[in-house]
């Protein structure tokens, strides 16, 4: 179905771009976890209280970040019209709520407190909930994510999803400050890593900007006066 309808294309792209947010935002959280799982006891009293059970977090790095892939990989395929992209999708976020749910039943009975793992859960439920909204009979018809999108959906919703994602990761130490800052005036640890959360967020950024003015750029480089300007030149 090429001729999607227009709310239909919409949609989709909706779809694209919570799937893409909630994939960085569990990736985010899976690498976030390294730090605790390897050295709690250098942040705070309650986060010392982890650090018997340093194997538990190794495994909570290791599962969330394999899951953040999966639901990367989902992206792309649902972008690409790719079989089984609502099936891959519907896996990568149930794993992501049950392995989040885990490591918040873990955290509070441990230290009594669990964010920002809460949130990301929050996230992986929300776009469950809209990719199961989608699954109506007269929604899906118009959405299926395994038939062709319509003419610049898939860009489009692939754009938005990387300019979204980007602002997100350049953001992060504003937007993560609350729940990474242990005890009042202490360490904001959302920013332990600037230069990769500003050179990620910023290739992230550009790279869905370059998408919107791909139209542009390919009618620019064939168009014929382009042509022949190169072969002026190169000649």
């Amino acid at each position: 179905m090429s001729d999607r309808k227009t709310w239909g294309k919409i949609l989709r792209i909706i779809g694209i771009i919570f799937m893409g947010i909630t994939a960085v935002f569990t990736l985010m959280a899976g690498i976030g976890t390294t730090c605790v799982a390897f050295a709690a006891e250098k942040f705070s009293e309650s986060m010392a209280l982890i650090a018997p059970y340093k194997w538990l977090y190794i495994l909570f790095v290791i599962f969330t970040t394999a899951i953040g892939v999966m639901m990367i990989r989902a992206t792309i395929m649902i972008i690409k019209s790719k079989d089984h992209a609502f099936r891959y999708a519907m896996l990568s976020l149930i794993l992501g709520i049950v392995i989040g749910v885990i490591h918040i039943i873990a955290s509070r009975t441990i230290r009594g407190k669990s964010m920002p793992t809460d949130g990301v859960v929050y996230m992986n439920v929300l776009t469950l909930l809209i990719f199961l909204i989608f699954r109506i009979p007269a929604l899906w018809k118009e959405i299926d994510f395994s038939l062709p999108a319509g003419k610049g959906a898939g860009r489009i919703g692939a754009a938005f999803t990387l300019v979204l994602c980007g602002i997100a990761v350049l953001t992060a130490p504003v937007w993560g400050a609350s729940t990474h800052t242990f005890f009042p005036g202490g360490t904001n640890w959302a920013d332990a890593w600037p230069l990769q959360l500003n050179l990620i967020g910023t290739l992230l950024f550009l790279s869905g900007a370059g998408l919107f003015g791909t139209p542009l750029w390919v009618k620019l480089f064939s168009s014929r006066s382009f042509r022949n300007l190169v072969t002026r030149r190169i000649s």
